[in-house]
């Protein structure tokens, strides 16, 4: 899946700039002039960063604000595109996406732990609760089997989540 930006400018010119992101980060760049252009856009599919003019935003506060929230999972950056050169530009995108992709790889160890941790306390409990049940004194042989078959599978399963700790 190709990585892809959405440029919100009126800036004349934009072109340039969109086409040396295109050639130097290798992303796919799409230009929109006009707020309900860029909604559009957003709408059609999802992007990686969204650059919105500063004037644009400064202009029309509350249509920067809905901008943002239909980005969806994308950095925002908003830039001055006046003081700001396309080698900037390219930075700032590139910074961007090295942020996020720090986020998300982040967000992901995090995921890995919880559930780690939480697969752990259930081969706890299932050890724990098979071998009360064969301390029953009513167990039936054929019971008892399983019983301790079970307990040798949750002895193994949490030996195997030690190792990857």
């Amino acid at each position: 899946m190709s990585k892809s930006v959405l440029m919100v400018t009126q800036m004349a010119g934009v072109e340039e700039c969109a086409a040396a992101v295109e050639r130097q980060l290798g992303l796919s760049v799409q230009v929109a002039a006009t707020r309900r252009a860029a909604l559009a856009a957003l709408r059609r599919g999802e992007f990686d960063v969204v650059v919105l003019e500063e004037a644009m935003a400064a202009g029309d506060p509350q249509g920067a604000d809905l901008l943002w929230q239909q980005a969806g999972s994308a950095v925002p950056l908003q830039v001055n595109f006046a003081i700001s050169g396309c080698a900037r530009l390219v930075r700032e995108v590139r910074a961007a996406l090295a942020r996020r992709a720090q986020e998300k790889t982040v967000a992901m160890r995090a995921a890995a732990s919880a559930m780690e941790s939480e697969l752990k306390s259930v081969v706890t409990g299932i050890l724990l609760q098979s071998e009360l049940a064969l301390r029953e004194p009513a167990v039936s042989p054929h019971l008892e089997a399983k019983l301790r078959h079970l307990v040798g599978l949750a002895g193994d399963l949490r030996e195997r989540l030690r190792k990857t700790a």
